[in-house]
């Protein structure tokens, strides 16, 4: 069953999905409201809590303007750029607090077998998620409709392990990055299911600050496979922790979005929130 926090996600989710597909016709709070089925002031409202501002000036975050001028002249260094986000230096989460440790071959081939991993749900700013871990770190963090299609992912990722409801501290620790208070967060140590290749993409995705863009080549680039940009594609397409390692950061050179495996308007609703965020 879905709580206030999710369902208002949802509205919010349907709102600025109507926003996208209208944008030339610059719609109105009242029009909006209509497609969602609230009123225009309780639209207004729970989308002002969700992310700072009214649902009219959150438009210009799903522009494709917006998105191409994120991108443009800072493919180069972009990297490697300092950015202030509440942190004391830099947002950029691998360097500060996140490890990734690979699975071995072994481990990796037996798809889970021998290994037990304790998942619990939680709801988040962009909908419902399910975490899951080993002894060794967080192994699978991503939105479900709810906790039948979360448990089955898993399942699927991990056919072979032992599954147990059972909420950990770490599970708690990685949560805590969609607070945006960074300013005291705990180590996170990641556990996943990978090849070398995928592990380097992965890896390189948290270099990305907030509220920053790059393209697919940029993050070809940035581990020296510079004509390899539709396997860093398939790569990004199969990240297991979503938000955490920033996939919806990533977008084609256009300036469109481009995929996103939690579909494309959760993708615009992180992207415009970020930019928010990073705007206060």
């Amino acid at each position: 069953m879905k709580n206030l926090n999710d369902i208002q996600y949802t509205r919010i989710a349907t709102a600025i999905d109507y926003l996208q597909s209208h944008i030339q016709e610059q719609p109105d709070l009242a029009t909006i409201a209509k497609h969602v089925n609230i009123s225009p002031d309780y639209l207004q409202r729970i989308f002002t809590e969700w992310v700072g501002i009214s649902p009219l000036k959150f438009r210009q975050y799903l522009s494709l303007s917006y998105t191409k001028g994120l991108i443009s002249n800072k493919q180069i260094t972009l990297f490697d750029v300092t950015h202030e986000t509440g942190l004391s230096s830099t947002s950029r989460l691998h360097d500060l607090y996140v490890k990734i440790e690979g699975m071995t071959p072994k481990e990796f081939k037996l798809q889970g077998k021998g290994l037990t991993i304790h998942y619990s749900f939680a709801s988040t700013p962009f909908g419902k998620v399910i975490v899951a871990s080993t002894k060794r770190g967080i192994c699978l963090l991503t939105f479900c409709e709810n906790n039948s299609a979360g448990l089955h992912d898993l399942t699927q990722r991990f056919p072979n392990a032992t599954l147990i409801e059972k909420e950990e501290l770490s599970h708690q620790n990685a949560l805590q990055i969609f607070t945006l208070n960074w300013s005291n967060l705990p180590e996170i140590k990641l556990h996943l299911q990978g090849s070398e290749f995928q592990l380097k993409v992965w890896e390189a995705l948290l270099t990305i600050p907030l509220g920053n863009l790059v393209t697919y080549k940029s993050v070809a680039n940035k581990i020296n496979r510079p004509s390899a940009s539709r396997a860093v594609g398939t790569a990004i397409g199969s990240n297991p922790i979503a938000f955490l390692i920033p996939c919806h950061r990533v977008i084609q050179t256009s300036g469109q979005l481009g995929g996103y495996m939690w579909g494309t308007t959760r993708k615009s609703a992180i992207i415009g929130w970020e930019g928010v965020q990073t705007k206060k």
